[in-house]
Formats: C-alpha cells, structure tokens, sequence
C-alpha cells in the first residue's frame, strides 16, 4: 500500500514538474518579421492548439507599431492601425474586422498571460503575409507593401521570371532601370498624392545593391529632386515575379513621361509641372523673380491675435505681388506657391537657385502673443551685398506705402536667404499679434499697397 501511495505522489510531482506541450512547443518556434527574428518575451513563441498555429498577437502588433488595446473585463483585444481596426475576445470563434464579422478556426486562448489568435487571422486581418516551416519551426511574416496598394495588380498572365533588375537609379529627371532584357512596364498614373507606378512583369532583383526583403520595401535618395517626394520599388508578386516601382511626386499639378528602351536599360524621362503652374523658363532675357509665400500646407506659421494662420496672409499678398508682376514685360515671376501646399525651405532654394534668378522674395509676418505692443516692418538679408541692396529699395518702399513703424533692415542667417545664391531678402511686414496691425495687414487695401510697394523695390533694384 505504500508503494501505491509513494507511486501516486511521484506521479503528481511529474505531472507539475513537466512543461506543457504547447509551451514546449513555444520554445521550439522562432518569429521572423520582414527578415528580421523577432525578439519574444522568455518562454513566449507560437503554439500548436488544435491544429491550428497560434501567434501572439500583442509581441506580432507591437513590433508592427499597431495600436493594442487590452480590456481585461470583457477580455476582449482592439488593435488598430490608421482606420483599420481589429477586435477579438478570448474564448469567441468570430473576430471583428472593421464592420465585418469573421469567422476564427479556433477561439483566441490566453496562455501565460499572453493573447494568442489563429496564424490565419493574423494573415487576413492584420495584412501580414505568412509562411509556416513545419520541419524548422519558423513563423514568416511580412508586412504589405502599403495598406492601400498604389494600384490594382496587371496581369502578368503565366509568364515566368526570366528578368533581372541590376540598378535602379533617378537622376536629371529620368528613372534609369538596369534590366537583362528589353521590357516596357505597365505605367498607371494615381492622384491623391500625385504618383507614377510602373509595374514590370516577369521581372525580379537580380545583382543589386539594395534589395528589399520579401514584402518590405526600399528606396532611393530623391533629396536633391524638389518635385519627387519618394522612389520607392518593392517584389510586388511572386510566382511569376513582379517588380513594382512607384514614384510619388511633390508639388506637382501635371507630368509627362516619355519611355525608352534601349540595350539593358529601361528610362523614363519626366517633364514636370509644379503647383505654380511653372516650369523652367526659357532664356528670354527677362528678369526671373521668386516670390516665396512663406509656410504653408502641413505648416501654419505663426498665429495672429485673432488665431488666423501666418500661411493665408503670406499667401494672399504674394498672389497680388505675382499679379502686378506679370504685368511686367522685362520680368518673369515664378512662384514657389500658389495654393495651400507646403514646399519645404530646401525645395524653395532649390527652385530659385535651379532657375539662376536674379532676385527671390519671402514673404512672412510677424507674431509675439506675449507681447502684443510689438509692432512695425523688418527685413531681412544675408551678408551678400546684392541682398543688402534689395532690402533697402523694398523696405523703404513699404515703409512709405503702409506708415507700419520702421523696426530697420538686419543681417539674418535664414536659410532661404542664406542659402540662395541670387539677391534674396526675407520681409516681415508686420505683427499679427498686434491687434491694430493685424487688422490692417489683413485688409485688401493695404495688402494691394504692399504688393505694389514691393514690386516698386524689385523694379528699382533691378533698373528696371
């Protein structure tokens, strides 16, 4: 009888001091996310349950940078990603993907105090696509190549991959692909934001320097391009292979492309309009003006003493300066903005210095909330005695055309005077934050005097 008793309580002892088989089979599972192993709280990985492969989806979200959101009353997890949602209860067959209900092979479980949910509702809902390697225990995810694809696949019908992309480059307004053979790619335009997509069909990277990871993406550097916000190509599809390259442009209102294709070589040339409605002039032996309506877009600039935005009154007074200018027969007036868009401070010098202008005008206001006595007009230039010479002829002229009290002209280490190479000048005509100057700096009069004081200072610097 002691025996028995003796055998029972060893059995016991076995029971808790064994591992769990799904816990045993955690340990012998690895998670890797876009080429990278994903680093998993101990003794935390992926279970067996049912014949169903189950992935913790918290450690799964959190490395994807999901929102999740956990309610241990309801028990129920909310993930969300932009205006994606997703909502799962423990212990529920159904999961809500947006407005819709979907049906799980298995309920979510809770195992050491984790949240775990079928692999397939990971690959379905949360936009991952997934590979499962019984033999060596590997989870791959890969994360889309955009939530919203840039546009609907072409059909590649049934061909192979017999192509190879070598290099891709973006240079002088020409995308130049290195290919083993000849192929002209589909070209989709999509607006909202302003995009090229060239898909190349039965094509794959061959011997590159940058290649993307399945499902990730890579891209070139486009910082000295103004008008090309992002190149960024990616292996769209596999089997067959499809290479997808998508050019988002910046501040652009129209473009045209023109293919070629010669030996080894794909090359799409770009002719581009900004949102100006400008392109680069011809040597006409006018005079080429900037006028830069400061801010704008994503980037309000300073706030007035009524919450009006320093960005509408910049931009309303250079739409007047542009009006007069245009009435000019010796001057070309470019404009590094006509509507509520914001091309960043790098992009504006960079169009006035790409155009060789002889003069380059930013227009701003003023704004101290704090201090809301502080008023009058100042002007800006930086140590280049063109720029000097500007300043003096526009700041005199709207001194006399707006009586706003004379704050001087200064010296000042701004980047789109400094960096400019022609005569620049950088104008703060008044405080917003002054209840009296706001009222007049917004007004139509005053702002038709300051326009046209403005051109006068141009006209008198230019000899004109």
């Amino acid at each position: 009888m002691k025996k028995v008793i003796m055998l029972l309580l060893f059995s016991v002892m076995l029971v808790f001091l064994m591992p769990a088989h799904t816990n045993a089979a955690a340990n012998q599972t690895r998670i890797v996310l876009d080429g990278q192993e994903l680093s998993l709280p101990k003794d935390i990985g992926v279970v067996n349950m049912q014949n169903n492969i189950m992935i913790p989806i918290r450690v799964v979200a959190e490395n994807l940078k999901f929102q999740v959101n956990w309610d241990q009353a309801t028990q129920n997890v909310h993930i969300q990603q932009g205006s994606n949602t997703v909502s799962l209860t423990v212990g529920k067959n159904t999961a809500s993907v947006g407005n819709k209900t979907v049906k799980l092979g298995v309920a979510p479980q809770i195992i050491q105090n984790t949240v775990f949910v079928p692999l397939r509702f990971v690959s379905e809902a949360m936009g991952l696509g997934v590979e499962w390697n019984n033999s060596d225990k590997i989870v791959t995810l890969a994360s889309l190549v955009s939530s919203t694809p840039d546009a609907p696949l072409p059909d590649s019908g049934s061909a192979t991959a017999t192509n190879w992309i070598h290099e891709i480059n973006y240079v002088n307004n020409q995308l130049v692909v290195s290919l083993d053979h000849e192929i002209n790619p589909v070209i989709t335009e999509l607006k909202n934001p302003e995009r090229l997509v060239l898909d190349f069909p039965a094509t794959n990277f061959g011997n590159m320097e940058n290649i993307p990871s399945p499902g990730a993406i890579a891209r070139l550097d486009t910082s000295d391009s103004p008008n090309v916000k992002e190149i960024r190509y990616s292996l769209y599809q596999n089997n067959p292979a499809q290479i997808r390259v998508v050019m988002e442009l910046n501040n652009v209102s129209s473009v045209q492309y023109q293919p070629q294709t010669t030996t080894g070589k794909f090359i799409l040339d770009l002719d581009m309009v900004n949102d100006s409605g400008s392109t680069l002039p011809t040597d006409n032996g006018k005079k080429i003006v900037v006028i830069d309506a400061g801010h704008g877009g994503t980037d309000p600039g300073t706030i007035s003493i009524t919450q009006k935005p320093e960005k509408n009154f910049t931009l309303a007074l250079s739409l007047k300066v542009q009006a007069l200018l245009k009435n000019e027969p010796d001057i070309e007036v470019i404009m590094t903005r006509e509507t509520d868009v914001y091309p960043t401070r790098p992009e504006r010098v960079k169009l006035a210095n790409d155009l060789n202008a002889d003069v380059f005008v930013s227009i701003h206001a003023n704004s101290v909330l704090a201090s809301p006595q502080a008023k009058g007009t100042e002007t800006y230039y930086y140590q280049r005695e063109s720029s000097k010479d500007l300043a003096n002829c526009i700041h005199e002229k709207l001194i006399q055309a707006l009586g706003f009290t004379d704050r001087g002209i200064k010296n000042g280490s701004l980047q789109v005077i400094r960096e400019t190479t022609m005569a620049a000048v950088l104008l703060e005509i008044g405080f917003l934050s002054n209840k009296e100057e706001e009222e007049a700096m917004m007004s139509e009069d005053n702002q038709n005097k300051a326009a046209q004081a403005i051109v006068d200072g141009i006209k008198e610097y230019l000899e004109l």
